[in-house]
């Protein structure tokens, strides 16, 4: 392991850090006081100061827990209990001097922390037309276009199985007949009810056919995203923030293919920035909802998600965020994202 790879400078922005754990495989980082451990960093720690509102270009210092876990060389035999005992995935290693020389991944050992399970409905909707994925849409509706061997649709309802989802609801319009005999065939060991959407309702009233079938909070979900995050804490947030919506954001940085140019009140240049890095949140198209939003909406109203939330916002009911790093979202709404997700899943 080269320790260098989970090291940040203590003068670096939260974004920096951000994008730095994007990189890697491991979700943690450490600042160091010439060698010695001074505090770490998870994507948790900086969840909560997205969260409170905190500024991304601060320094990771406001951010970083100064009085981390860690064990000594000699007691590296303990790390499995204290990972155990605090729910921890990381426990870093130091010498007689506090200077890191390790760290051990509960992964690594191959020990099982218990995961806690949810068991909440899930509705995907599924009766879009996909006109952004022709010409393959022609042929497939989008919910079974296949990533790798596995339909979008299946992977999106495995993966909720897999954290204790048992109860899965698709609305289902456009080439509906052939989403529910493939859904019929395959051997499942959970339960699929179809709502039938007669005419377009967006991505927000469709819902509104699921009156008196739900009354619970529940997942919903586009057809054509997976969001890779532990979802029994985005249910915590959820309940102790008491929203009424929480969305699921993802972090997307994007860098401008152009040299760009402010312009003074004068007219003469104020700065340039060459292909200046930008960041920024983006809805995923993953919810958690509570039910009396089925409960209050109207009946064969063609609205999309995304307006109803605004309408709530209007009303001062509480919407929340939920941020996510840009690696936890996968996307294929777009002929350019479907191959990009199909590659990720080849490798």
């Amino acid at each position: 392991m080269d320790i260098h790879q989970l090291v940040i400078s203590e003068e670096a922005t939260v974004l920096d850090a951000m994008r730095q754990l994007e990189q890697g495989s491991r979700k943690i980082l450490f600042i160091l006081d010439d060698r010695r451990l001074a505090a770490s960093i998870t994507d948790g720690d900086i969840r909560r100061w997205i969260l409170s509102g905190g500024n991304l270009e601060e320094s990771v210092r406001k951010v970083g827990n100064y009085s981390p876990l860690y064990l000594h060389l000699n007691d590296i035999n303990l790390a499995e209990g204290l990972m155990r005992d605090n729910s921890i995935e990381a426990v870093p290693i130091v010498n007689e001097g506090n200077e890191l020389i390790s760290v051990v991944f509960w992964n690594d050992k191959n020990i099982q922390i218990e995961k806690p399970k949810i068991n909440l409905p899930v509705v995907m909707m599924a009766g879009g037309l996909g006109t952004r994925l022709y010409p393959y849409t022609k042929i497939l509706p989008k919910p079974l276009m296949p990533i790798g061997e596995i339909p979008i649709a299946e992977r999106i309802i495995n993966q909720f199985y897999e954290v204790g989802c048992n109860q899965f609801f698709l609305v289902v319009n456009h080439k509906k007949n052939m989403i529910k005999a493939y859904f019929n065939e395959i051997d499942k060991k959970y339960d699929i009810q179809y709502i039938d959407e007669d005419v377009p309702l967006g991505t927000g009233g469709g819902i509104s056919l699921l009156k008196g079938k739900i009354n619970s909070t529940f997942i919903l979900t586009n057809c054509d995203i997976l969001v890779e995050e532990n979802f029994s804490k985005i249910y915590e947030f959820h309940k102790k923030e008491k929203n009424i919506i929480t969305m699921i954001c993802s972090l997307k940085n994007f860098t401008i293919p152009y040299g760009v140019v402010n312009i003074a009140h004068d007219g003469t240049i104020e700065s340039l920035q060459e292909k200046p890095k930008i960041s920024f949140f983006t809805n995923t198209g993953c919810y958690l909802v509570e039910a009396r939003v089925i409960d209050e909406l109207e009946e064969n109203r063609n609205v999309n998600f995304p307006e109803l939330i605004e309408e709530y916002k209007k009303k001062c009911e509480k919407v929340g965020v939920y941020p996510v790093g840009e690696n936890s979202w996968l996307d294929m709404g777009q002929i350019d994202t479907f191959e990009e997700m199909n590659r990720k899943f080849e490798k």
